[in-house]
């Protein structure tokens, strides 16, 4: 016990990257998975067509893989990234073809009156899908949000094969120093599900508060 008080600075200082990556990506995954689920529902064949093959690509290939993409693969092309931004960038486009999935339904789901409403009351369509359907949406899309962001959090642990000092890369460093493995990767285990349960209590906060109208 005395070993993981002793470098629970250390896991702590892991945690904070952890949830500094998950909220990063967690927000341009929403700005990339909002207008990639536009893009498909809305726009015209040809972003129809490059939205769809995003989404098919990104869902069909390892997070890890992306990745190393990212990482290494870059570079190859004179495009050098320091391992966070990396990690931002990879996580970022992943979790982006996961919600616009989840914004896709969304829209889908919210009556078509509603926009036939709007735009009879003189709105073009790009206001009644801002002002009118994508409000209705975000409620919708609020609880596979919830799960993809949860997944999310724990998907940030494959960052630290590009040495990302993320909670996963934390305990290996331990690992590695003091040749035991049980107490640190226990100890992770059980940060993950205090940050996982944190999230889903928000996310059901925000869920139930949306609800309401």
């Amino acid at each position: 016990m005395d070993i993981i008080i002793d470098n629970l600075p250390f896991l702590l200082k892991g945690a904070y990257y952890t949830l500094l990556i998950t909220v990063v990506s967690m927000f341009f995954g929403l700005i990339i998975g909002l207008i990639t689920a536009i893009a498909r529902l809305k726009g015209n064949r040809f972003f129809r067509t490059i939205a769809r093959v995003y989404v098919s690509i990104i869902r069909g290939t390892p997070p890890l893989v992306q990745i190393v993409i990212v990482y290494f693969g870059l570079v190859d092309y004179g495009i050098e990234l320091d391992a966070l931004t990396a990690a931002y960038i990879a996580l970022s486009i992943n979790i982006g073809a996961y919600v616009s999935e989840a914004f896709r339904g969304a829209i889908q789901a919210v009556p078509a009156g509603q926009t036939e409403a709007a735009l009879a009351t003189g709105m073009t369509e790009a206001q009644a899908i801002k002002r009118i359907v994508i409000p209705q949406a975000i409620r919708i899309a609020i609880p596979p949000l919830g799960n993809t962001f949860v997944g999310m959090l724990k998907e940030t642990s494959l960052v630290s094969v590009i040495a990302v000092t993320e909670l996963m890369r934390s305990a290996q460093l331990l690992v590695a120093q003091y040749y035991v493995y049980m107490p640190f990767y226990l100890t992770i285990a059980v940060m993950y599900w205090i940050m996982s349960t944190a999230f889903t209590f928000i996310l059901n906060k925000i869920e139930k508060r949306l609800s309401v109208y």
